[in-house]
């Protein structure tokens, strides 16, 4: 075996084990050292011939590349950087989609394939959703990771948010739970946005209800931190005080009317 794929294993058992042992700061030191050595020491060469893909000189094993990307994907999970994920999963794409006629399938392909679609329903990049959807096989669409994002984005659309929270319960990896929290947050946020426009104020019972939290104490503790405008007495929370913060802006109704009467003036005059 080539000695500098010798020095890349080892460092990349390394950097396992720290994720393992939950070391993120010795991790992402040894991913960003793994990286360095990938474009430096361990080229690849890609080239097409009669639609198969051929590696160079890198053969040893040949899915090394694809596991260090994989647990980079899962360590920005663990230490809750989004952009470090999108990074990594451009990155590690190529050997799902260009290597599967010469390298078996990754049994982490699925999970991470899954977990970028909960990204993009947590960013609301709904087109992409359905992009990546797109470019999914049959059989794919069946895997309880895929079918486990599609269902979410299905009742976050038809506005099921009680089966949006539940659904934490039963997640197909424990690497979504990050993810899954961000939806949840997602989810109050737009039920708290609605509820201040619809009601002035509401009882602590049927705030819980709406947020669907299980206590009125947790409903106090997401006021405290998310809503510090609005106001819990007596059992009550009141919007009022939020709605009469927000300055109300007059429409300047007659400036409008002459703007909008000269413009017809000048367009009398090209005709």
């Amino acid at each position: 075996m080539d000695p500098k794929i010798t020095e890349v294993s080892q460092l990349f058992e390394r950097f396992k084990a720290a994720i393992l042992r939950k070391d993120f700061d010795t991790s992402t030191k040894l991913l960003s050292q793994l990286k360095v050595q990938m474009i430096e020491g361990v080229k690849i060469t890609f080239c097409w011939m009669s639609g198969i893909l051929m590696r160079d000189k890198f053969i040893g094993p040949e899915t090394l590349l694809g596991d260090i990307y994989e647990h980079a994907v899962v360590l920005s999970v663990k230490i809750e950087d989004q952009d470090a994920f999108e990074r990594d999963f451009c990155q590690l794409k190529p050997y799902y989609t260009d290597t599967a006629v010469s390298l078996p399938p990754s049994p982490q392909e699925y999970p991470i394939l899954g977990l970028n679609l909960l990204r993009l329903l947590v960013q609301n990049r709904i087109a992409e959703f359905h992009t990546e959807l797109e470019l999914l096989s049959a059989s794919a669409l069946e895997n309880p990771c895929i079918k486990h994002a599609v269902e979410l984005e299905q009742s976050f659309m038809e506005g099921a948010y009680n089966r949006v929270l539940t659904a934490r319960q039963t997640v197909p990896h424990e690497t979504y739970v990050y993810f899954m929290d961000l939806l949840a947050k997602t989810v109050r946020d737009e039920i708290a946005g609605c509820s201040e426009k619809a009601y002035d104020s509401l009882s602590l019972n049927d705030a819980r209800q709406m947020l669907l939290y299980s206590s009125d104490k947790e409903v106090v503790e997401y006021v405290k931190e998310e809503h510090p405008e609005w106001e819990i007495k007596n059992g009550f929370v009141f919007f009022q005080r939020a709605k009469e913060s927000v300055p109300c802006k007059e429409i300047p109704s007659l400036q409008l009317i002459n703007q909008t009467l000269s413009y017809a003036r000048e367009l009398e005059r090209i005709v």
